[in-house]
């Protein structure tokens, strides 16, 4: 059985904006890309760093750290795929949005 979160309303980011959101244990970025939801950890596989304040461009998110780039779709590092950030499925339905939290994938 899959462990849905649904998103508060007024935590769902408009098209070019971000969310964070602590569920639990799991510190999880929330971004919108022209109206495409996607969810990922926070932690860089990298050291950990946050991801969520990175620079964004289209689908890849910018690690403050170090610079790394990871694609929010499949959580790849840019250039390889022998790092990744956990990625979480979204599901919307009408306005309600919910993020799968057991279908995120590790990858180090």
């Amino acid at each position: 059985m899959k462990s849905r979160f649904e998103v508060p309303q007024g935590k769902i980011p408009a098209s070019g904006g971000r969310t964070f959101l602590q569920i639990g244990e799991q510190s999880i970025a929330l971004f919108n890309v022209e109206n495409q939801l996607y969810a990922i950890n926070d932690s860089c596989p990298h050291q950990g760093a946050s991801l969520f304040s990175g620079k964004l461009d289209g689908c890849m998110i910018q690690c403050c750290a170090h610079g790394l780039r990871f694609n929010l779709a499949d959580g790849c590092m840019v250039n390889s795929k022998l790092l990744k950030v956990a990625t979480y499925e979204v599901e919307q339905a009408g306005e309600q949005v919910c993020i799968v939290l057991d279908s995120g994938t590790k990858h180090e």
